[in-house]
């Protein structure tokens, strides 16, 4: 089967459902750090559409932000690669294909450093886009000025800062625009930080330091999509349907948001929202970043551990069972939404959105896998809910003290084995990931309980008062204890299925 290059797709026959590659020699207008499933799925996919709607004319050129990684591939592939979109709207189930044009090539610093810097040179180049995943926003002691590469994300821009502005003599247009998409909050502040740092440290003059505060700019920004990815279980259909062998397939949902905090002069530079995308500028992204995290991972940490204990497995399950489907709407629409400040409209649809990602069928995003670490999520994405909606109502919601009654339950545990907490979900077991002193803390905390309600009591208590967990002591909040202890007893006494139906007002056979 011939491999997708551009050679072979300037004479192939795509199918008539799949768009085909509109192939340019457009300037690379674009660095980007990483090449993995998400910016391919995402930001390329944008430049990508920009560039058939004539509105950007430029590509990207990626840098492999690790010693290995997927650059010869995609330079194998001469940056071509079929992108699968799938998902729900309005109810009804919708496909896109299409083949990515965008990518310049890429390089890795690792096997040609001067080649990297080199890229600083180009006159065209704007923008820097990045997912070198959480941990790549970074400080580290151990870079050096003169490494090559070093090996954190901003050593790496400091250099090519350094670069350019040699190149270019310190000229004030020359600098460049960052827009990182780690999932980490105020990503563009930090970047700037670090860099700033690194760059006194590492002893460069006044002028460059100057000129990197204010001739770059450092956008905050939030992205929103799924990528799922390399299709490994359906790779060889995919391959008979397309006609061709592509290693860089890639897949991902219907739902797209890019949320940019930068200057207004930018959206006429980079025209996202006139090629149709859904991207947000803004001066404050605050909002967004609440509405985001309080609805759409708010709604995945009250549920995954209820839904889990109650015998599902994945969060379309969850939108086809009726009585978790009622959960989810009374949490979002009754509990979550009330505390926030947005337009309550502006909030219905985006929840709306969010139910109808959930029940995507294309996607099988596992409960398990989204409880990882569930007691510091539930810190970051619940409990700020749960503490607004008792200050506002001056009662403690449903929902929202029962997930946290489900959390106790879910960290119920057997043992510690390889780093896990050993759970037990109708005799079968499960492994609860989370810190060591958090699995310990649960351990010794369920080994104590007798079943008596005394026992119970004191474990709710317990873990309430837990102010390492917390920062607080949650036992404080008026109602609390006794909302989340009458729900443990419900779910002792019924089972999670039947305590979530009790809940919802629907009868579930315990």
């Amino acid at each position: 089967m011939h491999a997708l290059n551009k050679d072979f797709a300037s004479t192939h026959q795509f199918p008539e459902e799949l768009v085909p590659p509109r192939i340019n020699n457009h300037p690379i207008k674009i660095l980007q750090f990483g090449e993995g499933n998400f910016l391919r799925g995402f930001v390329d996919w944008m430049v990508d559409r920009m560039n058939r709607k004539n509105l950007f004319q430029g590509r990207v050129k990626v840098i492999q932000p690790i010693d290995r990684g997927l650059v010869d591939l995609i330079n194998d592939q001469d940056g071509l690669y079929t992108l699968y979109l799938r998902g729900l709207e309005q109810g009804e189930t919708r496909e896109e294909k299409e083949v990515i044009a965008s990518l310049a090539g890429g390089l890795n610093p690792y096997a040609d450093f001067e080649a990297f810097l080199a890229e600083a040179d180009n006159p065209d180049l704007r923008f820097v886009v990045s997912n070198t995943t959480e941990a790549g926003i970074a400080y580290s002691a151990d870079d050096g000025a003169e490494d090559a590469p070093p090996a954190s994300f901003p050593a790496k821009v400091l250099r090519l800062l350094r670069r350019r502005y040699e190149s270019f003599s310190g000229d004030a247009g020359k600098g460049l625009v960052f827009l990182p998409c780690e999932l980490i909050d105020r990503n563009g502040d930090n970047l700037k930080r670090i860099v700033l740092r690194l760059a006194g440290e590492w002893g460069f003059d006044a002028a460059f330091r100057r000129w990197i505060e204010e001739e770059n700019i450092f956008c905050n920004t939030l992205v929103d999509r799924i990528v799922t990815g390399y299709p490994f279980d359906k790779i060889d259909e995919y391959m008979a349907e397309l006609g061709y062998a592509d290693k860089l397939v890639d897949t991902g949902e219907l739902f797209h948001l890019w949320v940019i905090e930068g200057p207004k002069e930018l959206r006429e530079e980079l025209p996202l929202t006139e090629a149709g995308l859904n991207v947000v500028w803004t001066d404050d992204m605050t909002p967004y970043r609440t509405r985001k995290v309080r609805i759409l991972n708010g709604a995945h940490t009250m549920t995954v551990m209820a839904a889990y204990l109650a015998g599902l497995d994945t969060v379309d399950e969850c939108l086809k069972d009726a009585t978790m489907a009622a959960y989810l709407r009374i949490g979002i629409f009754e509990e979550i939404i009330p505390t926030m400040d947005m337009e309550r409209e502006e909030l219905v649809s985006f929840a709306e959105a969010v139910l109808e990602r959930f029940a995507n069928p294309f996607i099988k995003h596992y409960l398990l896998s989204i409880s990882l670490n569930s007691v510091s999520k539930f810190k970051a994405r619940v409990l700020p809910t749960l503490k607004d909606s008792i200050e506002r109502t001056g009662e403690v919601p449903a929902v929202l003290s029962f997930a946290l009654a489900s959390l106790i339950s879910f960290y119920r545990g057997t043992g510690i084995h390889n780093g896990a907490l050993i759970g037990t979900r109708n005799g079968e077991t499960y492994k609860i990931i989370d810190n060591a002193d958090v699995l310990e803390f649960f351990h010794a905390t369920w080994g104590a309980y007798d079943g008596s309600d005394e026992a119970a009591e004191k474990l709710v208590r317990a873990v309430l008062g837990n102010e390492q967990l917390w920062g607080e002591d949650l036992n404080s909040q008026k109602g609390l204890t006794e909302a989340v202890l009458t729900h443990l007893a419900a779910i002792r006494s019924r089972g999670m299925a039947a305590a979530v139906g009790s809940l919802c007002g629907q009868e579930v056979a315990s």
